[in-house]
């Protein structure tokens, strides 16, 4: 690997940045590809669709090969890791922090009312006391995290929601009926969120398959950000 590859991809590594390192397995050359390439001209180093597959091998979070006629690449993609970042220490968010860590995703939670914020009821969790718009600012939410409102109180979800969706978050899901985020969504654009933006929110959040209990509402939650993560796209409420 040429140096000048090895340190753009511990550029992006460090800035937490998607990439896939493309190898040409016949002549061992290599390239770091990333979204930043996907709207410019395809790169003539290597075939178009190889740089399609990459992107690929990102959404997938697997490394695979493509064989082409001359040469084959082969396509390992390097992704920050998976964060879940929670507002509000209650009941749904047990059974959500446990299934998110059990997928793969480093779990933190925002609750600054530390008689719900307790390690007894969360444990191997990140507590964080502070005000959540404060504490996820810090947090940097990036391209890989998640971050869901539980709290079902505006001082608390809203300006949690807000420092969201001035981030990289590739989900932001808040729970709530379509009542309350109706109103919610208005409260938000009198801060100066566009329709474009407040569209990213998820609400009412999860996946619509009729879940009643803290655990099925939790599982919904899961499911939707999988779908976020893997597809990229909203599902239709």
């Amino acid at each position: 690997m040429k140096s000048e590859t090895l340190h753009k991809l511990l550029d992006a590594r460090r800035a937490h940045k998607p990439v896939t390192l493309i190898t040409d397995l016949e002549t061992g050359e290599s390239w770091v590809n990333s979204s930043d390439d996907e709207s410019a001209e395809p790169q003539a180093s290597y075939p178009a669709d190889v740089g399609e597959a990459a992107r690929r091998a990102r959404a997938q979070g697997r490394a695979l090969i493509i064989e082409k006629e001359e040469n084959a690449y082969f396509l390992n993609p390097y992704l920050p890791p998976l964060r879940l970042i929670v507002v509000g220490a209650v009941h749904i968010a047990q059974p959500l922090c446990r299934m998110a860590m059990l997928s793969g995703y480093e779990v933190a939670i925002i609750d600054p009312r530390t008689a719900f914020a307790t390690t007894a009821r969360f444990p191997d969790v990140d507590m964080i006391t502070e005000w959540p718009g404060e504490a996820l600012r810090a947090l940097r939410p990036d391209c890989r995290t998640a971050v869901v409102t539980l709290t079902h109180d505006p001082k608390l979800d809203e300006p949690a929601l807000d420092a969201a969706l001035r981030s990289n978050a590739f989900y932001v899901g808040a729970l709530g009926s379509r009542k309350t985020h109706a109103a919610r969504l208005n409260r938000l654009a009198a801060e100066g969120h566009e329709d474009a933006a407040l569209q990213k929110i998820s609400g009412p959040v999860g996946l619509d398959i009729g879940a009643k209990s803290p655990a099925e509402i939790a599982l919904s939650i899961l499911a939707e950000m999988t779908l976020f993560l893997r597809d990229g796209k909203a599902p239709r409420k």
